[in-house]
C-alpha cells in the first residue's frame, strides 16, 4: 500500500506547474514549495504536472528541477517525477554501464516488478536509450552471471495461480541436486529461477524445504562471499516476499558507516506507492523503530524532507 498523503481536492495541474515554476523564481530555490507540491500528488497527477509544465513553459519539468536543485536531494525528486517505467530503465541504464557482480538493482527491477512492469521498463529502456536492455545486460556482464541475468530481463512471466504440482517436485529435486553439488549455474538452476512464474516457483520451494529439510536460500549459503550465490538468494527472496528483501536494502543503506543514499533513494521512491506500508511495519518489527525515525536520523536538509514526506509519518 502507498504511504503518500494528498490534499482533499487535487489542484489543477496548470495551478502545480505554476506554483512550482514560482518555486524556480528569484534569487534562491524554494525546495520547501517543490516538496509540499511533488510529494503530495499522485503518479496520474504528476505525470499531467510534467505534460502541463512543458506546454505552459517550453521546457521538461525534469529539465527546470535539474537546474534548481542539487545532490541528493535532486536526484530523490528527479526519480519521483519520472514515470515508473522511465524511473526503471534509468535505474537500469545506470546499474548497467558500471555493473559489479555486487549490484542487485537488475535483480529488483526484473523480479520485484510485475511482468507488466518490466515490459514497460523495457520499453521505456529501448525509447531512451536506443538499445534494447537484454542487448546491454549482455554487453556489460559476463560468465555466469550473463547467463543469469539475461534470461532474468527477457523473460515474461506468467502471474496466475496455477501450479503443476509433480513439475514443482521434480524441479525442486533437480535444484536440490544441482545445489548440493556445488553446481549453481547450471542451465537447469537458470531456467526453473528465471522463467518459471511466481506461483510455481513458491511451490517447488515450499517442495524443496519438505522433501530435503531446509530453505533452499540456507543451502544457497555454504559460501557468503560467493556473489553469484548472493544473486540467487535475492532472486528467490524478491520471488518469496519482496517487502522483507526491500526492507533489508533500506536496514543495510542505513546501517552502512555513512549512509547509502543511492539504495535508499532507490526503494523509497519506486515503492512509496507500491508497498511501502509494508516495508515500514516490517522495518519496524526488524528493528523496533519506525523507518521515519531512522530516515529522519541519517538524512539531512531538504532530502530528509522530502523522503519523509513519500513514508509518510505513523505508527509504522
Amino acid at each position: 500500500m502507498s504511504t503518500l498523503t494528498f490534499p482533499d481536492s487535487l489542484p489543477s495541474p496548470a495551478d502545480d506547474c505554476e506554483q512550482l515554476h514560482k518555486a524556480f523564481q528569484g534569487w534562491g530555490t524554494n525546495e520547501g514549495l517543490i516538496i509540499s507540491v511533488l510529494a503530495h500528488r499522485p503518479a496520474p497527477h504528476r505525470r499531467e504536472i510534467r505534460r502541463a509544465y512543458a506546454e505552459i513553459y517550453g521546457e521538461d519539468l525534469l529539465k527546470s528541477l535539474d537546474k534548481e536543485l542539487t545532490r541528493d536531494f535532486e536526484r530523490a525528486v528527479l526519480l519521483w517525477v519520472m514515470d515508473a517505467a522511465e524511473r526503471d530503465a534509468v535505474l537500469a541504464n545506470e546499474v548497467v554501464r558500471k555493473w559489479s557482480p555486487g549490484n542487485r538493482v537488475l535483480i529488483e527491477i526484473a523480479v520485484a516488478r510485475t511482468a507488466g512492469e518490466l515490459f514497460a521498463a523495457k520499453r521505456a529502456y529501448q525509447a531512451r536509450f536506443k538499445r534494447s536492455l537484454e542487448e546491454d545486460v549482455a554487453a556489460h556482464t559476463n560468465g555466469d552471471f550473463r547467463k543469469l541475468l539475461v534470461p532474468l530481463v527477457s523473460s515474461y512471466h506468467y502471474e496466475g495461480s496455477e501450479v503443476n504440482t509433480s513439475l514443482a517436485k521434480s524441479e525442486a529435486k533437480m535444484l536440490h541436486e544441482k545445489i548440493k553439488g556445488k553446481d549453481y549455474s547450471h542451465e537447469e538452476v537458470i531456467r526453473i529461477l528465471t522463467t518459471r512464474s511466481k506461483a510455481q516457483l513458491l511451490a517447488t520451494f515450499n517442495d524443496y524445504k519438505n522433501q530435503f529439510g531446509n530453505p533452499i536460500n540456507k543451502d544457497l549459503k555454504s559460501d557468503p562471499k560467493n556473489e553469484f550465490l548472493s544473486a540467487l538468494r535475492a532472486i528467490i527472496r524478491c520471488i518469496t516476499c519482496p517487502e522483507r528483501y526491500l526492507e533489508k536494502v533500506i536496514r543495510l543503506a542505513i546501517n552502512k558507516l555513512g549512509t547509502d543514499e543511492g539504495a535508499l533513494t532507490r526503494v523509497i521512491t519506486t515503492r512509496a506507492e507500491v508497498d511501502m506500508k509494508q516495508i515500514k511495519e516490517l522495518y519496524y518489527k526488524r528493528n523496533s523503530v519506525t523507518l521515519y525515525h531512522s530516515v529522519k536520523k541519517d538524512t539531512t536538509g531538504d532530502y530528509e524532507d522530502f523522503l519523509l514526506a513519500l513514508i509518510g509519518r505513523d505508527d509504522a
